[in-house]
């Protein structure tokens, strides 16, 4: 009996879930069909829900496509630098000196090894400009259109008014034949200074190297000859030429051309001796008999090759593109015109009365704001047509691979970082030369103090090619220089690397160019509004837009 009672008991237990699960999938099914039903009745809010869902997906798919491209630039990027570096250090492993300062520490050892070749001094790799390579790209090449774009707009404006103004076309460009004035005089003085940089710190120093091992008295012969070198340093390549230049009353472009000459053939003389110097001193101690003396070609090389570093060799592209060479003159020459635009529309009908209106706070603050876009526009272009434009124009000719002649400083975060990618042709010099050797006289632990020196000689440099150019003395320059630009390096160094630091350096540089731009015009017509007949010493000191409203009551 019992066991009837326990099978009816399962039977019932069994049908008892047949029909719960029975009753589960007829709910499933009626949710499923109810959920079908809405969908096709409310088919709009669905296909809505359905979008955003593959919009989510899509932008999710593209932030990680670009995770994933920067992780893959990032290391492509390391390894082909690795690969750069190694490759170039193997190469120059057979022709590198034996011997450097920078590799010798204050006690006396030498470093080893490949990081020792690296530390000596700068290697040169084949690479192409980064504009040359950025400018492929059609948005980029699309900001270069743009700046055409101003040109045309520029010359249309200036014609329009001479048009208006003279009822006819005005095409004599007399500020460019001003500023350009006694071009002869130009010429024959580089020249002169080209010849005698290429005959006079050769010739001193291959006298020197060729009788300094059989020489019984090295030290007095390397310091008579050293002397020698440095008299011509400081009177044929740094008296004369400043002297023609005054003598001669040249004008500011002709001035700036010289000057800018004279520090370029000094700084070459200077790695020219810097680089073998070293050589010499290795050879004495080695038992070869053949004199380390770089040839003629090799130094004559160096002094048109737009690069401040000396090398026996440097990597060579296997032909020229004289296309390419002409596009980049013909880039010059519109950059040129540019500039002279920018002023005669802008700069000159902004300063050329401003000694007669009465000095006030309000006056010299819209100065300012209205010189930021001129001095933007003429530093960018000053950029692009030198550092860009003539560079790879003479690299070409001469087949020089090495067009590392700046980096994107566009992109600093930090005045650190811009420094060192403005120029590095200049900063190359300036960090092997000056900072490097600083570091090797002195001892590593006065970096501060070196850092120091670099800045000073750069301002130094800067202010004199100005004061030079202008004909006046007005170091606003070199206070920029010495005390803006010294705190910015320290407070936007290199730990900052926010996209807010990238616009505060433009507004700081942006804000620096209208502040050379006023003050500096401000002065040259002061000085040629208010003259002084008998000036004395101090005069030339004293700024002369500070009394020039005085001195016209």
């Amino acid at each position: 009996m019992s066991d009837e009672e326990d099978r009816v008991l399962r039977s019932r237990r069994l049908v008892s879930k047949q029909c719960v699960y029975s009753e589960q999938g007829d709910v499933a099914r009626r949710t499923e069909g109810d959920r079908v039903f809405r969908t096709v009745r409310n088919g709009l809010v669905d296909l809505e829900h359905v979008i955003n869902k593959k919009m989510e997906m899509r932008k999710k798919a593209e932030h990680l496509k670009n995770e994933l491209m920067k992780e893959v630039d990032g290391h492509l990027n390391e390894f082909v630098n690795n690969l750069m570096e190694e490759s170039t250090v193997l190469e120059s492993m057979s022709v590198a000196p034996s011997f450097y300062p920078g590799n010798v520490e204050k006690d006396g050892h030498k470093l080893r090894g490949p990081r020792a070749l690296l530390e000596h001094g700068k290697l040169f790799v084949s690479r192409r400009s980064l504009l040359d390579e950025l400018f492929e790209v059609n948005h980029i090449r699309t900001i270069y259109h743009m700046f055409i774009a101003l040109l045309i707009l520029f010359i249309l404006s200036t014609l329009v008014v001479d048009c208006i103004d003279e009822g006819r076309l005005v095409l004599e460009f007399d500020l460019l034949v001003y500023v350009f004035g006694k071009f002869p005089i130009v010429i024959s003085t580089w020249l002169c200074m080209f010849l005698s940089t290429f005959i006079i710190p050769y010739g001193l120093f291959s006298v020197w190297a060729q009788g300094y091992r059989a020489s019984s008295h090295r030290t007095i012969r390397s310091i008579f000859f050293g002397l020698l070198f440095i008299m011509f340093q400081m009177l044929g390549l740094g008296l004369m030429p400043t002297y023609f230049v005054l003598h001669h009353d040249l004008a500011p472009a002709s001035r700036f051309i010289i000057i800018l000459e004279q520090v370029r053939l000094i700084m070459k003389a200077h790695s020219f001796v810097r680089e073998n110097v070293p050589r010499i001193f290795a050879f004495t101690k080695e038992k070869s008999s053949i004199v380390p003396v770089p040839q003629v070609t090799q130094y004559l090389y160096f002094l048109f090759a737009p690069t401040l570093i000396y090398r026996d060799s440097y990597p060579r592209n296997p032909s020229i593109r004289w296309g390419y060479v002409a596009t980049k003159f013909a880039q010059v020459l519109g950059c040129l015109f540019y500039v002279y635009y920018i002023f005669v529309r802008i700069c000159i009908p902004l300063f050329r009365n401003i000694s007669q209106e009465p000095f006030s706070l309000r006056v010299l603050v819209l100065s300012i704001f209205n010189s930021i876009l001129p001095g933007a526009l003429v530093m960018l272009l000053a950029f692009f047509a030198f550092l860009h434009c003539w560079l790879n124009a003479f690299a070409e000719m001469l087949r020089f691979a090495d067009r590392m002649f700046y980096k994107d400083w566009w992109n600093s975060t930090s005045f650190a970082n811009y420094y060192r990618t403005w120029n590095v042709v200049v900063h190359d010099w300036l960090y092997y030369y000056a900072y490097r050797d600083f570091l090797w006289f002195f001892g590593r632990r006065f970096k501060a103090a070196a850092m120091l020196c670099v800045f000073t000689v750069s301002a130094v440099v800067h202010e004199y090619a100005l004061a030079i150019s202008f004909g006046f003395f007005y170091p606003v320059l070199f206070i920029l220089f010495m005390c803006c630009g010294m705190l910015f390096n320290f407070i936007l160094h290199d730990r900052r690397n926010g996209p807010i630091w990238n616009v505060i350096m433009w507004t700081s540089l942006f804000l620096g160019q209208g502040v050379l731009l006023c003050l500096y015009s401000q002065e040259w017509y002061a000085q040629r509004h208010c003259p002084i007949n008998n000036p004395a010493f101090v005069d030339f000191l004293k700024p002369r837009s500070w009394t020039c409203l005085q001195l016209e009551d």
